[in-house]
Formats: structure tokens, C-alpha cells, sequence
């Protein structure tokens, strides 16, 4: 089935070349130029994946972005001229599963988007329950922690969680594995599946926002713990 994707830029000429890019890789495309039609065009139709410019007419990307994460888990990628550490950490924060500055390669775009439709569809889809296994598989529990496969959501005692794409693949990462230590050139490996550029600040962001979500006190974690000097790994397990 054709994945459709929501392209959100301003700049006509951009948006007609990536738009043009992913029709020909057999994308279907919506386009819109500010971020009050980006908003509209998702309630219309079922989309697969978001490129989001962070510098929008009418509504700014983050604030286009947070409204999606209120509702959605689907990937959004952001595309934009801001590229500082401090840009990439707020997109990163507000729930982006990747960040392309600009200007960008149309080839390592196209490629950045089939990774991450392959990853959301990868973990999206509950794994086929075996017979045999007597825990179910779709759903992963340590201490007080529940990982539902199926919802893309966490419970915390009573308390339901919604993460984003990647935060919900960090936790399985760390539940399937959970007396491991992760480094973080290790997590960007696994949750990216791309060569790790020392993106140290990526891998902080996601695990920060995710902490703030899952703890009591993030300060204080009991779920995922800072291993000093080499990663992070689950709990005391």
C-alpha cells in the first residue's frame, strides 16, 4: 500500500522538488504551506509520515509538532534552515524522530524517509504471537512499567504514557534487554539504524523527554538508569 506523506513548506520551490522526489520513490504526497492547512490536512486524511519546516506562516513548525504528538505517534521528520544544537535539541524534545538541515541531500532525504515509515511500521505492528510463549508478546512489564506493543503507550501504576516513535523504542530496547547497558553509540545503532556522528545530544534529549514521562522524580530515575561513563541500561535488574 502506498504510504502518504505530509509535506509542510513554505518555500513553493522546496516543496515542489521534495514533493516531486517522493512521487517518483511511489510516495503519495499532500503538500501544505503554513502550519493552520498542515493541521487540517492531517485531520482529513491518514498520514503516514510528516516533513515539518519549523519556519511556517499562520502556526510554527514546534507548535505544528506538538499538536501532532498530542494525538499521533506517526514519524515527523523536521526539514529547516535551523540547524544549532539548541534547534535540533528543542524539534528533538518536542517529539521530532529526526531533524534534516538545511540544505539537504534529496537522495539522503528520500533515504531518512523510507528508515523511519520502515521503523514505525516495523514497531507498530504487534509481533505474531507464538503458541508456545507463556509471557505475551505484546506487552513487556518491569517493576510498576507496562509496555503496550500494540498502543505505542506506556502505564506507570494507573497512569497511561504516550510516547513518541523513538521513546517507545528506546523503552523496548531497554525492557527486551533489561540487564544490558546500552552506550549511547550502541542506542543510535539500534533505534536509528544509521552510523552514530557522535549525536550525543539526540540520544540526551530522548532519553531526558522520556524520563520526564516514565519517573516519579527524573532526577532521580528508577527506570532507566545513567551508568556512568559508559550508557544507560534498565532499572537495578
Amino acid at each position: 500500500m502506498e504510504k502518504l506523506i505530509l509535506l509542510v513548506e513554505d518555500d513553493r520551490e522546496i516543496n515542489q522538488l521534495v514533493k516531486s522526489q517522493l512521487e517518483q520513490e511511489a510516495f503519495k504526497v499532500v503538500t501544505a504551506y503554513n502550519g493552520e492547512d498542515a493541521l487540517h490536512l492531517l485531520q482529513q486524511h491518514e498520514i503516514d509520515l510528516v516533513l515539518l519546516d519549523l519556519m511556517l506562516p499562520k502556526l510554527n513548525g514546534l507548535e505544528v509538532l506538538k499538536q501532532i504528538r498530542s494525538t499521533k505517534h506517526i514519524p515527523v521528520l523536521i526539514i529547516s534552515a535551523k540547524d544549532s544544537e539548541l534547534d535540533k535539541a528543542l524539534g528533538l524534545g518536542f517529539g521530532a524522530d529526526d531533524y534534516i538541515s538545511k540544505p539537504f541531500s534529496l537522495i539522503e532525504l528520500v533515504a531518512r524517509v523510507h528508515a523511519a515509515i520502515r521503523r514505525a511500521t516495523q514497531y507498530a505492528v504487534p509481533a505474531e504471537p507464538m503458541q508456545r510463549e507463556s509471557v505475551a508478546v505484546d506487552s513487556l512489564q518491569y517493576k510498576d512499567l507496562t509496555l503496550d506493543m500494540a498502543t505505542f503507550t506506556a502505564q506507570v501504576e494507573a497512569r497511561t504514557v504516550q510516547l513518541t516513535s523513538k521513546e517507545f523504542q528506546i523503552l523496548k530496547l531497554f525492557m527486551t534487554n533489561p540487564r544490558r547497558v546500552f552506550t549511547k553509540e550502541q542506542i543510535f545503532h539500534f533505534i536509528w539504524e544509521e552510523d552514530y556522528y557522535g549525536s550525543e545530544n539526540v540520544i540526551n534529549v530522548h532519553i531526558r523527554r522520556l524520563r520526564e514521562k516514565i519517573e516519579q522524580d527524573p532526577s532521580n530515575p528508577q527506570y532507566i538508569r545513567t551508568i556512568w561513563g559508559i550508557g544507560y541500561k534498565l532499572g537495578d535488574a
